[in-house]
């Protein structure tokens, strides 16, 4: 029997507010709970229809508030991730641990049809990364509670909300320069946010048990490969220089002390290990939901935004007129 309401934690992101449109546009009820609903229900309640969609305002760790959301709930679905510790509250230990397996408890106390966890992909080999530890521990919480959980693990997702292709391009639209950290040759597989959503509601809609799922986009891409293709789509030149370990791990601990860092030191150990199949686990492709969207053609549809002369730029995306000058 399908599932018809879906409680959802990380609605507001890229990967959230996609997934609602999918869910409710199928007829799911589905409630989003924020930490500020101020500042999050603007964007969250512009995802459905009136009557789809219900914004309740918590915070994560408020078990009593949140039995009261699994009453009502059949299937819960955690988006919620961080990808830098900030304050005492925001660790990778409360995000990517504790709160899965509290999600996991209640599902399980209230005999949800489903728990779905969002996780990160490559995370068995980063033994050295507290992101990825955080991330292996809350999948082994999970599963010691509610053993029919799906766990899915994706490459970098993007789409025009994200947080990875915009970033870059801004980057790159104002550096006459850009590091290459590790020579650039970490490989990718990024996946379409779509790709990713269509993955999820697969498992919803067809209540697949698979304990983790890895999620891939079409093509393998190595991290210097991914730089070339957005400064040829923005229609820029710049130099990319290899930057040695040691001046790596100093940059990102300056940037550590940014609000916002642009890269840590314990992401700077992330991006020693491929993110792509490990070959272990099923696939969205063994599950039937294969990956239909290219890098290069959906970046395309939004990377005008940083070109010259923006939504009225008449350059053509030809790689063969864009020099990349690389220094080894």
């Amino acid at each position: 029997m399908k599932a018809k309401n879906c409680l959802i934690f990380g609605g507001s992101g890229q990967i959230g507010r996609n997934l609602i449109r999918k869910l409710t546009k199928k007829n799911y009820q589905v409630t989003v709970v924020t930490r500020n609903i101020h500042q999050k229900s603007y964007i969250i309640k512009t995802q459905a229809n009136a009557g789809y969609i219900d914004i309740v305002e918590s915070n994560i760790f408020e078990e009593q508030k949140l039995r009261k959301l699994f009453e009502k709930a059949d299937v819960c679905i955690n988006l919620v991730g961080i990808l830098f510790e900030s304050k005492k509250i925001n660790t990778f230990k409360n995000i990517h641990t504790i709160f899965p397996s509290l999600l996991s408890k209640l599902s399980k106390e209230y005999k949800l049809k489903h728990f779905i966890h969002l996780s990160a992909l490559g995370i068995n080999e980063a033994i050295d990364s507290d992101y990825a530890k955080s991330k292996l521990e809350g999948e082994e919480r999970i599963l010691k509670h509610f053993p029919l959980a799906t766990i899915i693990r994706p490459s970098i997702v993007y789409s025009v909300d994200d947080n990875f292709t915009t970033n870059f391009m801004t980057i790159l639209n104002r550096l006459p320069i850009f590091p290459l950290y590790y020579e650039g040759k970490t490989k990718f597989a990024p996946i379409h946010c779509s790709d990713l959503t269509d993955v999820i509601f697969n498992v919803i809609s067809n209540n697949v048990n698979s304990k983790i799922i890895e999620c891939v986009g079409p093509e393998i891409i190595s991290f210097k490969e991914i730089i070339e293709k957005l400064l040829n789509l923005i229609g820029k030149k710049r130099l990319l220089i290899p930057m040695p370990l040691p001046l790596a791990q100093v940059s990102a601990r300056f940037f550590e002390m940014l609000p916002k860092p642009l890269l840590t030191r314990d992401q700077l150990k992330l991006l020693k290990y491929d993110n792509v199949l490990s070959g272990k686990y099923k696939s969205n492709s063994d599950i039937g939901v294969p990956s239909l969207r290219y890098f290069d053609e959906e970046v395309k549809k939004y990377c005008y935004m940083w070109r010259e002369g923006g939504q009225f730029s008449t350059e053509k995306y030809n790689s063969d007129n864009i020099d990349i000058k690389t220094k080894i």
